[in-house]
């Protein structure tokens, strides 16, 4: 196992004898991440770095399940508020500021915990993914969105199967932000993405990570979810919070306004769908994420999985924390 020195060589703490390790807690929507990486902070001395790709939008709250400013003010968090809701974000950009906050939390003597329940985001810290495929090309972007409004994204799909049928088969035909990468990757470089994927493949992680995976039997999982839904609606005032967003001018085709919760929102305050069919379909798309986490993660070697099913948030931190430290 690396040691300090190995695992970031210019850090200020020098050489120790003791493996650095990021504990990471991942799982589906509502399974409690939140509460069970404040318990192991508290335990740890540790700092939460959010893995949650809406979570950085400011202004997206009670959508988004974000912690609490009480739960904030418990134990330090990054990566949340962090882009306006109009602003672009990916997992590179991502990435590199994940790693450049867990580079400076190792040396403080602080533990850093990876937390969320976005895949490709854990994957890109914890795995081998360079990221470094091609700059970003604004121009390009909106010729292939328009290209989007004018053919529709089942016609780019095609394109892409063309130029690239292994990305092609991984890539969902109505996922528009990969399916466009995919495409402008090539077109700056000339070859496929999934031929930088393949040599990704070959890198070495940065970190040595611990994995804790949060489940729940699925029956009880799903109620969560639905009572979550209702306590936003109830509650929290979710309604409120997406008009004053779309008031704010953040529109519905923004990548944020199409999260879970907010795209159903919209589409009833535009008079699409009445609000009782609008929180239903947000049930319904929120358990089916749910599963699709599920399976990304179950695919993931190297997990700890534990059932949280009747134990308190702190009870499964004492677990965590215990299978953490036989680690060293």
């Amino acid at each position: 196992m690396r040691v300090e020195s190995e695992i970031n060589p210019g850090c200020r703490g020098g050489f120790t004898s003791r493996p650095q390790i990021l504990l990471v807690i991942v799982g589906p929507t509502a399974v409690g991440k939140s509460e069970v990486a404040i318990g192991c902070a508290r335990l740890l001395n540790g700092e939460i770095v959010s893995a949650d790709s809406m979570q950085v939008y400011r202004g997206l709250d009670i959508g988004t399940a974000k912690p609490t400013a009480a739960q904030r003010a418990l134990v330090p968090h990054h990566l949340i508020d962090v882009v306006s809701p109009d602003e672009d974000f990916s997992v590179a950009i991502y990435k590199a500021r994940a790693e450049a906050i867990i580079d400076d939390i190792f040396p403080r003597g602080r533990q850093p915990i990876l937390v969320g329940g976005s895949g490709l985001y854990i994957k890109a810290v914890t795995g081998t993914w360079g990221l470094t495929i091609a700059p970003r090309a604004p121009a390009l972007r909106q010729r292939l969105q328009n290209e989007v409004q004018e053919k529709g994204l089942r016609a780019l799909h095609e394109r892409l199967m063309r130029i690239d049928p292994e990305a092609a088969a991984r890539i969902s035909p109505s996922d528009e932000k990969r399916l466009l990468r995919a495409l402008e990757v090539f077109e700056i470089t000339g070859l496929p993405i999934s031929h930088f994927h393949r040599l990704d493949r070959h890198r070495q992680p940065k970190y040595n990570s611990l994995m804790i995976g949060l489940t729940l039997p699925r029956q009880a999982l799903y109620a969560r979810i639905e009572e979550r839904v209702d306590r936003m609606m109830e509650a929290y005032g979710f309604l409120e919070e997406v008009k004053g967003l779309l008031q704010r001018g953040y529109h519905r085709g923004l990548v944020s306004m199409r999260a879970l919760g907010y795209a159903h929102i919209a589409s009833h305050l535009a008079g699409e769908v009445d609000l009782e069919a609008a929180v239903k379909l947000f049930k319904r798309d929120s358990r089916r994420f749910a599963k699709r986490q599920l399976t990304w993660f179950r695919n993931q070697p190297d997990i700890h999985w534990l059932d949280v099913e009747g134990r308190s948030p702190s009870e499964v931190a004492k677990e965590s924390v215990k299978i953490f430290k036989a680690q060293d």
